[in-house]
């Protein structure tokens, strides 16, 4: 601000010493680096001066070293980068009062044009306006402690040690030619386990440290100290809290830095963010006419940014969480999880940054798929892969969501199904489902809505699967369902669950209970109906098998009869069917067997989950995680995994990728153990984002909806983009002249020589390794 406007009076309170600060160094990003150089180039100069930079990731785990380069860090000294920033202050004239509380809120807001409230995590000024920044404050489960060590690391380490106790993981990185910081982290259990509750029992003093943890943590991590001491600034265990704040405003005041949000240490600073938050607050205010329409400027700008990071730190502090367990999966792909575990970098960035890692990574995968292909021999894109489900091979990992698409006749599917579902085959995904097949006229969603309970709708299905078949690689798979309390609505562009005015009919459900506050309230199905629900999904899947689908899958997700019944916000009943998640369970199981009693022995069943409700008191992931073991039990082959509409009052966290932690969880803890197929599904529609799902392990099969209704051939088009070609993605006969990606309307050719001479190429101007410059002693 006093750069911009050197008529700017900036007075800062400072409740700390001039040299207080906890913890040992900050890393900057490149893209944070240059945001300060071009704001203010004498400090970037100056802390370019300070900075220890490397570019190489380090992963210790099972005694075996996993390292990824052309990540671009830089680091320096906390203490020093505040006296770098404080000198800047004292040049430009700003008023800096050192150990003295700032005078009360209210009365600098009176006397003052603006208020910056950067006091941190326990923020007093956003408490105070709690009711105007509605705050939530999300204590997480993990504890760990802020370390230094005397030892000089060359790359930022990650080790992961298996301890008698549990694992523990420890961040750490370089920051100056003399240390390192070294932050421990490990699950509350393990915590626990290693008897550190006992040393922590107690309210320590400001500053001081947990001597007794620091000297067990000591013993545990000898070997990656190798005879180094750890060090200590106010040193105890923690817990990680995320801070989010509905408004960051409030008149001329405004919370920046901690105050307004935090983002989990493993993805970056809290410096960081703060001082990204006051370039964009300076660049704001003085871009506009007023405080309120820069502050109003500011938050526009700001705050998608700070919710990406935000949501990317939730991902990478779930997964450390969870570290325990990807703890039996073989170091790549143990490697390449954690580097991708907030879905910021992905398959292809980490190839951009260090393409003989993710060569090493792609050997190692074909060694995995050996046995189960035979054929293949050498590497590909992980989602060229096939894969064998009981009798069924399919040649690749896509897998085309199953959409609504609303256009049959009372439930016979038309040309348009034909047309939609043969092309997205023609596309060469790997499976190609068909939208909620009902098993009733009473299970429609919709009047448009496809059925498999006739013989017209058989035959047309039949059609439809023989096109599949006879002129495509892809396999097709029926989904069966039962609309339930969802039932007699209008079609989505005419108002999506907005109930028929005319023509509808009755609706079901667990209890009567409506789905939200405009639908029809239905009726509590009978147990005499149970089995006539139960008949009619049976009489479809024989219709199903007869029709020649490869794979059915039995549809307990989004709110729909089954699903409703899993679900405590739609299931009050008080009998066999009600209560328990065993007894919620109790139905869709019994559909389940009785379907599998009658479908190919051959082909293989899969059930489409929610994982969680996204409403209180509903489902969470560890009741799905109960679902998705009951269904591998009774011999469930797939699990789909998506998540919520089964309440109108959800409140989903959308974004990237976001259902696949789901998936993953799934995976890990049912799909592995009991031989189970995962499908992650939800906002994933790159190539890129699916071969990082699969080579990270979060799931098998990759379902991209919309992506295919914008591009019907996307899986052929993201071969031809990665350079692939082969059986796992084949142009059909007619289609192949057009393999090659048409050129743009105007094509540069290559550039001519205009050189005498060609420059010499310069070696890296980034350092691999942290090789701190060598201390010459005077003597």
């Amino acid at each position: 601000m006093k750069q911009l406007d050197p008529a700017n009076e900036v007075t800062i309170w400072e409740r700390n010493a001039p040299d207080d600060t906890f913890g040992f160094g900050v890393v900057f990003s490149d893209e944070t680096l240059g945001g300060i150089e071009h704001a203010d180039e004498h400090v970037y100069r100056t802390m370019t001066e300070q900075f220890a930079r490397w570019s190489d990731i380090d992963i210790q785990y099972r005694g075996e070293i996993r390292t990824s380069g052309g990540q671009g860090f830089a680091a320096m000294s906390r203490k020093e980068l505040l006296h770098i920033l404080q000198q800047r202050c004292t040049e430009l004239g700003v008023t800096i009062h050192y150990r003295q509380l700032a005078p009360d809120v209210e009365e600098l807001a009176a006397t003052h044009d603006l208020v910056l409230a950067a006091d941190g995590l326990n923020s007093t000024v956003r408490t105070r306006y709690a009711g105007v920044f509605r705050p939530t404050l999300d204590r997480r489960h993990n504890k760990y402690m802020w370390l230094g060590t005397d030892r000089v690391f060359e790359a930022f380490e990650f080790f992961v040690k298996h301890t008698p106790y549990g694992i523990m993981q420890v961040h750490a990185y370089p920051y100056s030619a003399g240390g390192s910081t070294f932050i421990v982290e490990m699950h509350e259990s393990v915590w626990r386990n290693a008897g550190f509750h006992d040393f922590a029992d107690r309210e320590f003093a400001p500053g001081e440290n947990d001597e007794k943890s620091i000297a067990q943590l000591s013993e545990i991590f000898a070997d990656e100290l190798d005879g180094h001491v750890l060090q200590a600034n106010n040193s105890k265990w923690i817990e990680f809290t995320t801070v989010r704040n509905e408004g960051w405003l409030h008149g001329n005041i405004v919370l920046i830095g901690d105050a307004a949000h935090t983002a989990h240490f493993s993805i970056g600073s809290g410096t960081k963010l703060a001082m990204e938050d006051a370039l964009a607050l300076a660049a704001c205010l003085h871009e506009n006419d007023s405080v309120a329409a820069g502050l109003d400027a500011y938050e526009a700008e700001r705050r998608p940014v700070v919710e990406s990071v935000q949501r990317a730190a939730q991902a990478s502090l779930e997964w450390f969480e969870s570290i325990a367990k990807y703890t039996d999966q073989p170091p790549d792909q143990f490697a390449f999880n954690l580097l991708t575990r907030s879905r910021r970098i992905t398959y292809d960035n980490l190839r951009l940054r260090d393409d003989g890692f993710v060569d090493s990574i792609d050997g190692w995968y074909l060694s995995t798929q050996a046995d189960a292909t035979g054929a293949v021999t050498s590497t590909r894109p992980p989602m060229f892969y096939p894969l064998r489900i009981k009798g069924v091979e399919l040649p690749n990992r896509i897998l085309v969501s199953p959409m609504d698409m609303y256009a049959a006749t009372d439930g016979v599917p038309s040309d348009f199904h034909l047309v939609h579902l043969g092309s997205k085959a023609l596309g060469g995904a790997g499976l190609v489902m068909t939208e909620m097949v009902c098993v009733s006229p009473e299970g429609r969603i919709t009047p448009g809505c496809a059925g498999l309970y006739t013989e017209e709708q058989e035959k047309s299905w039949s059609r439809i699967v023989d096109f599949v078949h006879t002129s495509t690689r892809s396999k097709i798979g029926v989904q069966l369902g039962h609309s339930g309390r969802k039932g007699a609505t209008k079609v989505m562009w005419e108002g999506i669950d907005d109930p028929l005015e005319t023509g509808g009919w009755e609706t079901v459900s667990p209890s009567a209970i409506p789905y939200g506050p405009g639908n029809r309230t239905p009726r509590e199905i009978t147990t005499v109906e149970l089995g006539e629900v139960t008949t009619q999904f049976v009489d479809a899947a024989q219709a199903a098998a007869r029709a020649g689908f490869d794979i059915l899958e039995l549809h307990c997700a989004h709110g729909y009869l089954l699903s409703s019944f899993l679900s405590p916000l739609a299931n009050r009943r008080t009998d066999e069917f009600g209560g328990s998640l065993e007894n919620r369970l109790r139905f869709p199981l019994r559909v389940f067997d009785a379907i599998r009693e009658v479908w190919p022995a051959d082909r293989p069943l899969s059930v489409r989950i929610s994982a969680t409700d996204w409403a209180d008191d509903g489902n969470t992931i560890d009741d799905a995680i109960a679902i998705a073991r009951a269904f591998a039990e009774h011999g469930v082959d797939v699990l789909h995994v998506s998540t919520g509409q089964v309440v109108k009052h959800e409140k989903p966290a959308f974004g990237r990728s976001y259902q696949t932690p789901f998936a993953d969880r799934i995976r890990q803890e049912v799909g592995v153990p009991h031989g189970v197929a995962v499908v992650a599904v939800g906002a994933i529609s790159s190539h890129d984002d699916v071969n990082s799902v699969l080579l990270a392990g979060r799931a098998d099969l990759v379902a991209i909806g919309r992506a295919h209704l914008w591009d019907p051939q996307w899986t052929l088009h993201a071969a031809v983009e990665q350079g692939y070609r082969g059986t796992a993605a084949e142009w059909p006969a007619p289609f192949r002249a057009g393999s090659r990606k048409p050129p743009a309307g105007r094509t540069d050719g290559p550039p001519p020589r205009l050189q005498l001479v060609r420059a010499a190429a310069r070696p890296s101007e980034l350092s691999r390794r942290w090789r701190p410059p060598l201390a010459v002693e005077s003597h």
